[in-house]
């Protein structure tokens, strides 16, 4: 758990950072203009039933249509109450099958244009719109309430068997008939009052929806999630965190008096950051930040880890770098040091960065068994410090491990930058000569093409710098080889792998006419 969280709230931006023993471990941002979706319930309208996918789009006002799958339309899926981080309530019936082809038919649940009541679970992310539920739920500060699902369950952390029952008992006797309740694990040791408290306050946020949504019309926001600063009060300040500094008076106020109604007793742990120096840069976050859009991160004992982001999934490699180990120390064992330490902050970063889907992960080979589950074993100590649900596999045969990560909303390397425009994302641009190869295609075109015997090239300057330096003997030769006036021109504008031909003669563009 966090030992410090650090608010930095400006108009336009608000960053949370945590740190776990004074080292950035997660980074949580809000923007003006980039809104957050997550926990959002809207009245939506299915514009879309496709059988073949088990699925429905559902119209929720927003740019792209949202995908409602037919285990989020049934009951609460697996992944539901893993996200929830609870057990699923006991029943007397025998447990359902959960198998896609065991689901009632998705097209004998919805209909088109018909009007339904969600809740997005996951942001748009890429191509993809956001991902929605009908099993809606209300988180307060100790409980979850769950208007569709009429039990009553307990987190998985709460481990004491007697705490369990005490409060899932308690829960039970003060829950209104019909509505779910599900026990957060900061309820943990906290008494009836605390919990009537919460039961009161999220029955009062359902009955505000439930009207909403008898009286709107679809598409229509029926229930903002609370912003960033408040569900950080909600979701993560607990009496395992030392301290929380923010730097914004009006948010400081907001924040005490929260908790004045939830946790009084953790107002004193809430200081108000009043001086010059920006938070961030006090607590050396800012240096930390601009390394997240970094694909190499250096390890203290010399090696590094690569990440990189591919459209199926994320690949981590890990070298040994400057490191070579102690006096003595075999091959075996300097790799293994790496390793393990490259293991430790592979989870740090995927938390960091928010990496979430397919991870494979190439660490170093090892020759001994031992090493390898003893790398492993640590990469998956280091992730349970992780609150977004991870699945680590055993190193495979080619000596990779594969993981998963919950993916809810988009990394900050997606959300803090988009695709260069030189190279559209891919991180190359043509070499000089691979650019004056392709100009010397084109100009061939024009001799074998058409009877053009001058034209004006428009290049990149440094492609113009190119044949001016080291290929104006290239240059030469196809001039006279093709028996043509080549006029180089030089565009800032223009991207590396960019070029126009114009006729000399005409003045007029024959690029077109050539690129095929």
């Amino acid at each position: 758990m966090p030992n410090e969280i650090i608010a930095n709230v400006t108009p336009h931006e608000t960053r949370i950072a945590i740190l776990e023993d004074h080292v950035l471990v997660e980074l949580l941002v809000d923007r003006v203009d980039q809104e957050r979706t997550v926990g959002n319930i809207y009245k939506g309208r299915v514009n879309a039933v496709l059988p073949g996918m088990q699925a429905a789009f559902v119209d929720i006002g927003m740019e792209k249509s949202a995908f409602l799958h037919v285990s989020d339309v049934v009951e609460m899926s697996e992944d539901t109450a893993d996200l929830l981080d609870i057990d699923l309530p006991d029943k007397e019936e025998p447990a359902r099958d959960r198998r896609p082809d065991k689901y009632t038919p998705i097209e004998d649940l919805l209909k088109k244009g018909q009007e339904i009541v969600v809740q997005v679970t996951k942001e748009p992310i890429g191509t993809k719109g956001p991902r929605v539920t009908t099993q809606l739920s209300l988180p307060g500060r100790f409980l979850v309430l769950m208007p569709s699902s009429p039990h009553v369950g307990v987190s998985r952390k709460i481990e004491q068997r007697a705490e369990r029952q005490r409060l899932k008992a308690l829960v039970a006797e003060v829950a209104p008939k019909g509505l779910g309740m599900i026990v957060r694990t900061v309820a943990e040791g906290k008494d009836e009052n605390h919990l009537r408290s919460d039961v009161k306050f999220l029955t009062l946020i359902w009955k505000k929806v439930d009207k909403a949504a008898a009286a709107a019309g679809a598409p229509a926001l029926l229930h903002r999630e609370l912003d960033l600063t408040t569900r950080l009060i909600r979701d993560l300040f607990s009496e395992e965190v030392d301290r929380l500094v923010i730097d914004s008076k009006a948010d400081h106020k907001e924040m005490l008096a929260y908790l004045k109604s939830t946790a009084p007793e953790l107002s004193s742990r809430v200081k108000l950051y009043k001086e010059e120096t920006p938070i961030f840069d006090a607590y050396d976050i800012e240096s930390e930040i601009e390394k997240t859009l970094h694909r190499k991160i250096w390890l203290k004992k010399g090696g590094f880890i690569v990440i990189d982001h591919t459209e199926a999934l994320v690949a981590v490699d890990v070298n040994t770098g400057r490191f070579t180990g102690g006096g003595g120390s075999s091959q075996e064992e300097t790799i293994f040091v790496t390793n393990l330490e490259a293991s430790k902050e592979i989870a740090r970063q995927l938390r960091l960065r928010d990496i979430g889907g397919i991870i494979v992960i190439d660490f170093i080979d090892m020759e001994k068994e031992s090493n390898r589950i003893k790398v492993v074993d640590s990469l998956r100590e280091s992730l349970k410090r992780d609150r977004s649900r991870t699945k680590t596999l055993r190193v495979s045969e080619l000596g990779l491990v594969e993981m998963t990560r919950q993916r809810v909303r988009p990394g900050l390397l997606q959300f803090f930058s988009e695709a260069c425009p030189h190279c559209d994302g891919t991180g190359k641009i043509l070499s000089l000569q691979s650019m004056a190869n392709k100009i010397d295609r084109y100009l061939r075109r024009v001799g074998a093409y058409s009877n053009e015997r001058g034209v004006r090239l428009v290049v990149n300057p440094d492609v113009e710098a190119y044949f001016l330096e080291e290929g104006f003997t290239r240059m030469a030769r196809m001039k006279k080889e093709l028996r043509m006036d080549v006029q180089v021109v030089a565009d800032p504008t223009f991207l590396r792998d960019q070029l126009k031909l114009f006729s000399l003669a005409r003045n007029e563009e024959i690029t077109s006419e050539v690129a095929f």
